[in-house]
């Protein structure tokens, strides 16, 4: 049988352990599991540093990684050093690095521009815990992106997304709220619901139950958070209709199963639908943010939501989230209705990280640029699979994208668990025992980031080539 992938809070690293269906049906499961095995043992022999610091870290925290997202089998990598588009482990081997932060690095690693910023930044200080002018300098550039005018800056795209939930309890008087099946917000115990259930627990597709993800969600919590499917305007209708929803909180493009784009007018109905029975609609923006365009998926998409969260590519590295929205909601935070708290809240060292990003690193033409040369990567998988005839799909959103083993689009959760890991792992590490870091989830995006040149944004393509030969040899 295939290696055991560490199964994570975000159930996305599971390689199961029998033939797909689809594998099966195509007659891949088997090649895949030869590569697999053989590809197993390449990565133990190249990554025996990363294996022994692993061993070590294990015995001083949980996992041996400081979040559960980064432990996989059979060990993770582990970096010394990136520039650029580039990483390198300790092993001293070299990536071309897709994976970007989980896409938090849009301007790339150590962006020239950014660690300018941050350089002068250190000669006045890192932390005053009382304003200063950059706040306003940030608040300003994403109100220009968004078209949103008031903002409030956090540490994580976490924190966005649970002040953006307590701002719209805030302003409603309402304890609910809906989220959709196979979402990952955070975090918080009123987002770490339903964010991939087994099947067995999830109940019927059109009304799924609402599945804890982790222990330690209480059942208060767990009863005033519904759970509707993404693409299905009719259930969240169904959901909203006895008025006591504070807010939805959604992906306007889902990136927690790959790049699940929403259906034609979906999005529209969804803003009709909230408006209609005064429940805010919040857009989680921490994963497409500006990566998506210039003017994130709100901009791309064309459908203002009330709230927005984001976090990662908007701080180059450094840890940094945003909410912001309309004045008559935001204000409720003025009022002193709603508190929002932090010490390290638009702290200077992170601020002057998102002043370079936003009005020099990435900007129209830049972004565009990079979106221009993963049009190139993706249409290049795209021919490959065309070519090869095989049960894959390949997605963009902006300057990510994505090989989705299914055999049809995915257009909501349970589509995605038809998704064939057995294939996406052995793609995964036959790519990564080659230079290639993808995510490690098998259901990740990829980010071509502003410092990824076009031989950089394109060695994928030509890896998954040789992989594809070898899969369908």
């Amino acid at each position: 049988s295939p290696v055991r992938v560490l199964s994570t809070l975000k159930g996305c690293l599971t390689v199961s352990s029998t033939e797909s269906a689809i594998s099966s049906a195509h007659g891949l499961g088997w090649r895949a599991k030869e590569i697999t095995q053989r590809e197993v043992a390449r990565y133990a022999e190249r990554t025996r540093g990363s294996q022994k610091a692993s061993v070590r870290a294990r015995l001083v925290m949980p996992l041996g990684v400081p979040s559960s997202f980064q432990a996989y089998d059979p060990h993770p990598i582990v970096v010394k050093a990136a520039r650029g588009a580039n990483m390198w482990d300790v092993d001293d081997n070299e990536y071309v690095d897709y994976d970007m932060g989980f896409g938090a690095l849009f301007s790339g690693h150590v962006n020239p521009l950014v660690r300018r910023a941050i350089d002068a930044q250190l000669d006045d200080g890192t932390l005053f815990v009382t304003p200063c002018e950059l706040n306003a300098d940030v608040a300003e550039l994403l109100g220009q992106r968004y078209g949103l005018p008031m903002w409030r800056f956090t540490n994580s795209g976490t924190e966005a997304t649970m002040d953006a939930i307590r701002v719209a309890r805030g302003a409603t008087g309402r304890d609910k709220i809906v989220k959709v099946e196979g979402g990952y917000h955070g975090h918080h115990d009123e987002v770490m619901i339903s964010m991939k259930p087994k099947l067995e627990d999830a109940g019927p597709a059109d009304r799924p139950n609402s599945v804890p993800a982790t222990a330690g969600i209480t059942q208060a919590v767990l009863g005033d958070t519904i759970v509707v499917p993404y693409n299905d305007a009719e259930a969240l209708e169904r959901a909203l209709r006895h008025e006591d929803v504070a807010c939805f909180i959604v992906e306007p493009v889902m990136e927690n199963i790959g790049i699940c784009l929403p259906d034609p007018g979906y999005l529209e109905a969804v803003r009709e639908i909230t408006t209609r029975y005064g429940t805010l609609l919040i857009f989680d923006e921490v994963k497409t943010g500006i990566t998506a365009g210039w003017g994130g998926a709100t901009g791309a998409l064309g459908v203002t939501p009330d709230l927005v969260a984001l976090a990662k590519s908007i701080g180059g590295g450094l840890p940094l989230g945003a909410f912001g929205g309309k004045r008559e909601y935001m204000d409720q935070i003025t009022m002193g209705r709603v508190l929002h708290l932090g010490t390290y809240n638009g702290n200077p060292l992170c601020m002057t990280a998102a002043k370079a990003v936003l009005s020099e690193v990435c900007t129209p033409q830049a972004t565009a640029i990079a979106i221009g040369r993963n049009k190139l990567l993706v249409d290049a998988c795209s021919d490959i699979i065309e070519e090869a005839n095989l049960p894959a799909q390949v997605l963009q959103f902006g300057a990510k994208g994505c090989v989705t083993w299914t055999a049809e689009p995915v257009r909501n959760y349970r589509d995605y668990k038809k998704s064939d890991l057995d294939l996406a792992f052995a793609q995964w590490i036959y790519g990564i025992n080659r230079g290639i870091l993808l995510p490690p989830g098998l259901d990740e995006q990829w980010l071509i980031s502003i410092m990824h040149s076009d031989e950089e944004s394109m060695r994928y393509a030509n890896v998954f080539s040789d992989f594809v030969n070898e899969l369908t040899a």
